[in-house]
């Protein structure tokens, strides 16, 4: 047997490397914390090949006094936490001690500081954990890293980095969230001499959403501010019409610091569940702030997990803020139709800035050349295109001149006056009619609106004010069904309808413990279950509104939902959601007419519910069009 010996401190060293140093995007997450933790207002990140063969960071902190910087590179050597009692309140972004000290063990360090109070400035040079120079310079104040060729000394961990791209998108992932987390701080990432975006430091959350996402995102937000008792919550949500196909856009922080949790994952997306589609998650920045001694952020080394002492409140707070602030504007999504050519000219005239002659001139030269260029492409050799061209070309230029025109007439505003950086009504290709005054979906509104008819023996056309409105019946139906069910549940119990034959289930160990749990609550809501021996059950009953469309797949799915993770006071509505869902199938179909009585009893249950805007599924149960939209397109108004 082999003898048992202590080994040396570089190669234990290199072994803890491991677990804070994953790959460069672990490096700038240390470097750039510690800057922030340094009071930094300016922080600049720049890789090359992905940050494998070099990282610099610079910042404008309080810098390392001289005597402290060796120290600083030691393992379990911090300036954040004096003793074990300053784990319960720790509010710093780093404070174990092994991020220097890590990094250093496995590349090729070069450190600049300087304090405020010193005259010179400390470079600092260390490789593979073994100090290689340390002399006086001139430095500005503030601290630069300068990290080369990491994981240089183990190959064995520098061939399962990736591609240099794959490195570099996860520094930028990175990044964007750190600058998310502290919009006081001015934050700029350089990849292969390129900038890939450099926020302002003014302290506003909107403005560093719109440069790292622009516009169309930015102009989809709703605020979030909230609290109560210990807990806090500021930000921004999208609206649904901006999700995507996985979590990358959902972005939530823990007292400053990005963290994943999956109470919090599953509260947001919960929350979200009645306004989008399957599979399609939100767009979500968060700041969450909760007393530190609720939490434990010592969990992982790289400190991205935590544990929270009251799981079901932090759910709760979180589920309750997503959900109050997506019901409250009204959120049915405007159609505006595509402009034309010569209405993108007038838009266009109108911008007081542009309301000079040179413009209106270089503007009407470049359609011109356009259209000139794109003919020419197309070899068009019928004289009649040629001929309707000429006049599509005439008619933007008496568009141009006539708007120049009444331009100055109208003698518009001086165009110094500047507009903000962020006007989230300014083009919108879809707007909500939360900024409308009248509201469709209110009891009021339902003795002023007039049914105007059925189209395609789906949808259904209303007038309300200066709207048309349009619903699919399908979509509000499904709507009516699942609160009406989900209602049901939460103020009777229901009643059973038995099966002849019973279902057979054939359950897994993990499906057969779910299920033996939560028996009572599915008792409860109108099942009958009995065992039927090893891991079987037969199902007897099942609720009366589930029982035309009662399969083995419906119990399942619901078991598939139950896990370790949920909380005895979650699974009801987990289960109740199911088997909503499920009797949403019951609701009328698209292609089937229905009378003027029986859409104006579905229109008027819609105007009940709590969330009438979208289908269990997500889908939009009704849209809008501005009677002004409509004028427009029959050139009624220009």
């Amino acid at each position: 047997m082999p003898n048992i010996q202590v080994l040396d401190q570089i190669t234990i060293d290199k072994i803890a490397a491991g677990e804070v140093i994953e790959r460069p995007a672990s490096i700038v997450k240390e470097l750039v914390e510690n800057a922030i933790d340094a009071k930094a207002t300016s922080v600049t990140v720049e890789i090359r090949e992905g940050g494998i063969s070099f990282i610099r960071i610079t910042d404008n902190g309080c810098g390392i006094p001289k005597e402290e910087v060796s120290l600083a590179f030691l393992r379990h050597s911090t300036s954040k936490i004096r003793s074990e009692k300053d784990l319960a309140t720790v509010t710093s972004l780093g404070f174990r001690g092994e991020a220097l000290s890590s990094i250093s063990a496995i590349s090729q360090v070069e450190v600049i500081t300087k304090t405020k109070e010193s005259d010179f400035g400390v470079k600092y040079t260390i490789e593979g954990g073994v100090e290689k120079g340390f002399e006086e310079i001139g430095a500005p104040e503030g601290t630069t890293f300068l990290v080369n060729q990491i994981f240089y000394n183990t190959p064995a961990r520098r061939k399962f980095l990736k591609t240099p791209m794959t490195e570099a998108s996860h520094v930028n992932e990175l990044m964007i969230r750190l600058a998310l987390s502290h919009p006081e701080v001015s934050i700029q990432f350089i990849n292969n001499g390129q900038s890939k975006f450099h926020t302002s430091g003014n302290g506003n959350v909107k403005d560093v959403i719109y440069h790292v996402f622009g516009r169309d995102i930015a102009n989809n937000l709703l605020e979030v501010d909230y609290s109560e008792g210990n807990l806090g919550v500021s930000g921004y949500i999208g609206k649904p019409m901006i999700s995507r196909g996985n979590r990358n856009y959902e972005n939530y922080y823990i007292n400053g610091r990005y963290v994943k949790s999956n109470i919090i994952a599953k509260a947001i997306e919960d929350g979200y569940k009645d306004f989008t589609m399957q599979h399609r998650y939100p767009f979500t920045v968060l700041h969450f702030w909760i007393d530190g001694n609720e939490i434990d952020v010592n969990v992982h080394p790289t400190k991205m997990e935590l544990r929270f002492s009251h799981q079901q409140e932090i759910y709760n707070f979180a589920y309750q803020v997503v959900k109050k602030t997506l019901i409250e504007p009204e959120l049915i999504p405007r159609v505006e139709l595509p402009k034309t050519v010569e209405e993108k000219a007038i838009v266009e005239t109108k911008t007081p800035e542009k309301h000079d002659e040179a413009y209106f001139m270089r503007k009407m030269k470049e359609r011109v050349e356009s259209y000139h260029r794109q003919a020419s492409q197309a070899e068009v050799k019928d004289t009649k295109e040629l001929h309707r061209g000429n006049m599509q070309i005439d008619r933007i230029k008496e568009a141009v001149t006539y708007n120049k025109n009444k331009a100055r007439e109208e003698q518009f505003v001086s165009t110094t006056v500047q507009k903000p950086k962020l006007d989230i009504q300014e083009n919108p290709k879809i707007e909500q009619l939360n900024f409308f005054d009248e509201k469709l979906l209110t009891k009021k509104a339902s003795q002023e609106y007039t049914v105007i008819g059925q189209v395609f023996d789906t949808y259904w056309l209303v007038e309300f004010k200066e709207q048309l409105y349009i619903i699919d019946q399908h979509a509000a139906h499904e709507r009516v069904l699942y609160e009406k069910t989900l209602q049901g549940m939460k103020n009777r119990t229901f009643t059973s309808q038995y099966l002849s034959p019973p279902i057979i289930l054939n359950l897994s160990m993990q499906e057969t413990r779910l299920l033996t749990e939560h028996m009572d609550l599915f008792t409860k809501i109108g099942f009958e279950i009995e065992d039927f021996g090893g891991d079987s059950f037969a199902v007897r009953a099942v609720p009366d509104n589930l029982f035309s469309i009662a399969k083995k797949e419906l119990l399942v799915e619901m078991l598939d939902q139950l896990s370790d993770d949920i909380t005895s006071a979650e699974a009801p509505d987990i289960i109740g959601e199911k088997i909503a869902s499920m009797s949403c199938k019951a609701a009328v179909k698209g292609n089937t007419k229905l009378s003027a009585a029986e859409v104006d009893a579905l229109i008027g249950e819609l105007l009940e519910l709590e969330n009438p805007y979208h289908c269990p599924h997500g889908r939009p149960t009704i849209i809008a069009m501005t009677k002004r939209e409509l004028e427009k397109k029959f050139k009624r108004i220009v």
